[in-house]
């Protein structure tokens, strides 16, 4: 009986991708009706579901914390993808986007997904336990790359508005693809055993024990089928946008929420994977997770962008406003007393996640 359940998971997780392509080959670029929109969500989150479950199956094959590095640039890229193409879809009224879409993945990830996961592990486990060492170089390094690329065009001078100049926009570009990638092989090469996930001892977990590694060849299909889910997904989620904005748009509610809602159903595969790993108490991969996304949102989409601009012909505003400043400030403070001691409890978790709703909140009624 469980090997036909088992067998009867991979069916769905292996259909459900491939679906999920072709449906979106027979909606794009199309006005979709009510009928066909409720299909197009139930299989949007089937794909979120069947990535998911390749992202795990990926990692359990490589380890961590090259497990987590893998859905997050994965999700990014075809992020940064989506992004470029409606860019160059929406003119002068897309000016924003990068900005949007950027710093609503880094309050998702930070506060949303962070402040889940440590409050779901403290819960069951009576205390969230991590490395700090490794924690604090990712929160590093998003602050970093937050703070060049959506702070700062708000100050500079030489563009009117909060824009840069082409020679600022080179510099964050080539600025948050060094410090991505000299994060990536801190991660993965240098001083790997700081993501790894730790025992309340300290020790670290360098293998999940309870379950044989799948093959070479099972973790290779996965990994195409999880491309194919992700990009199921970001598809999907455009696909719906129209129907999005019309509710926005006859809730009263700015166009801004528009973009939250294709973060929060872009990020949801992460989201879930993440609250997994908290669940097993394998905090430091939720943190990888949320934190990896963050900075790989930041550190491709800049630099596609940048690139985008050569035949782009609108502006393009990457500076924050006074109000989302203040909350992304807030953000980098609290999460730095939360890294700091390498442990939270329920408190953190409800912090990070009242920051979230207040977030959520300002760009419902800004």
């Amino acid at each position: 009986m469980i090997v036909r359940l088992r067998s009867l998971a991979t069916q769905w997780t292996t259909v459900v991708p491939a679906l999920a392509i072709v449906l979106l080959a027979f909606t794009w670029g199309r006005d979709l009706p009510g009928a066909v929109v409720a299909l197009v969500t139930v299989v949007l989150a089937g794909s979120v579901l069947a990535a998911v479950h390749h992202a795990e199956v990926i990692a359990h094959r490589v380890g961590e914390p090259f497990g987590s590095l893998v859905l997050a640039v994965a999700v990014t890229i075809i992020e940064v993808a989506l992004i470029v193409t409606l860019m160059v879809d929406g003119g002068d009224k897309s000016s924003t986007l990068a900005r949007d879409t950027v710093f609503a993945a880094v309050m998702i990830t930070c506060n949303g997904i962070v402040g889940l996961c440590l409050l779901v592990a403290s819960l069951r486990h009576g205390l969230a336990v991590f490395n700090a060492e490794g924690t604090g170089a990712a929160l590093a390094t998003v602050a970093t790359l937050a703070t060049l690329s959506l702070v700062l065009p708000t100050f500079t001078t030489s563009r009117p508005g909060p824009e840069f100049s082409s020679a600022q926009l080179t510099f964050a570009a080539l600025a948050s693809l060094v410090l991505y990638g000299l994060f990536v092989t801190t991660q993965t090469v240098r001083h790997r055993d700081y993501f790894l996930p730790i025992t309340r001892q300290g020790e670290v977990i360098d293998a999940d024990d309870h379950a044989d590694a799948p093959s070479a060849r099972t973790a290779a299909i996965s990994l195409g089928l999880l491309g194919l889910a992700l990009v199921g997904v970001v598809g999907l989620a455009k696909g719906v946008s129209p129907t999005i904005e019309s509710g926005v748009e006859a809730a009263g509610m700015p166009q801004a929420v528009v973009g939250v809602i294709i973060a929060l159903l872009v990020l949801l595969p992460e989201t879930i994977a993440a609250v997994r790993s908290a669940r097993r108490d394998r905090v430091q991969t939720s943190l990888n997770l949320a934190l990896g996304s963050a900075m790989a949102s930041i550190g491709l989409t800049i630099p596609a962008v940048a690139l985008a601009t050569v035949w782009l012909s609108g502006p393009l505003v990457l500076g924050l406003d006074p109000l989302h400043m203040v909350l992304l400030a807030l953000t980098v403070v609290v999460s730095s007393l939360t890294v700091v001691p390498g442990r939270a409890t329920p408190l953190q978790g409800g912090v990070h996640l009242v920051l979230f709703a207040a977030y959520l909140e300002l760009a419902v009624n800004p």
